[in-house]
């Protein structure tokens, strides 16, 4: 029997391509916004598009953000998927100072100034590399990508975690590293989108659905 996968609905985000994306790798998407469906879950996933201050409005509007707490402080897989990896973080600058989930110490700020060639937002296929003392792929989602992979970005904001074990991977962006996945434990963002990356973000996906799976 495939596995069911909790996809949090809060009124904003890449619903549809994300639960395809489950599908498409042999789980069972359950797109739901209620708070006893997210603390009873397996997996869950997070998407998010759009400003952080109405997403996190939309988590308070429907009880979700105590139940994503809940949910994640039990050490059971969640996913957040690009606003949603930011929104695992403390804070963000984004549009004012908001309070995030908390589930990965660190900030949410503008990308660095852009260089020659670049612009912002950050639209279109970036290269993956490992974080320099980060979480080593192989122990992580990531144990099917390859340093040098490419994965799908729309972005004006990125996380800057606190600690250098929280990253995950990178990508370069105003010639600094910035990060494009973080993970804390059973916690694992991407501020790419998996579901539109083709068979490197498939292989994300996968990883998370059929984790733990006997």
């Amino acid at each position: 029997m495939s596995r069911v996968v909790v996809v949090v609905d809060y009124g904003r985000g890449n619903l549809f391509s994300v639960c395809q994306a489950v599908a498409h790798v042999g789980g069972r998407p359950l797109l739901t916004d209620a708070p006893a469906a997210v603390m009873a879950a397996d997996l869950v996933i997070l998407p998010g598009v759009g400003a952080f201050g109405d997403a996190m409005a939309g988590l308070h509007t429907r009880g979700l953000v105590d139940a994503l707490r809940t949910y994640a402080a039990t050490e059971r897989p969640l996913l957040g998927v690009c606003l949603g990896m930011e929104l695992l973080l403390e804070t963000s600058s984004e549009f004012g100072r908001h309070e995030g989930l908390g589930l990965i110490p660190g900030t949410v700020d503008r990308l660095p100034v852009p260089g020659r060639g670049e612009k912002i937002p950050n639209i279109g296929w970036c290269r993956l590399e490992p974080a320099a003392g980060g979480v080593p792929w192989g122990d992580s989602l990531f144990r099917g990508v390859k340093p040098g992979d490419f994965a799908y970005f729309v972005h004006s904001y990125a996380a800057y975690p606190r600690e250098a074990r929280h990253r995950l991977a990178d990508i370069t962006f105003g010639g600094v590293a910035v990060a494009a996945a973080v993970a804390a434990g059973a916690v694992t963002g991407c501020q790419f989108h998996p579901e539109k990356s083709g068979e490197v973000g498939l292989s994300i996906v996968e990883a998370f659905v059929t984790q733990g799976a006997t």
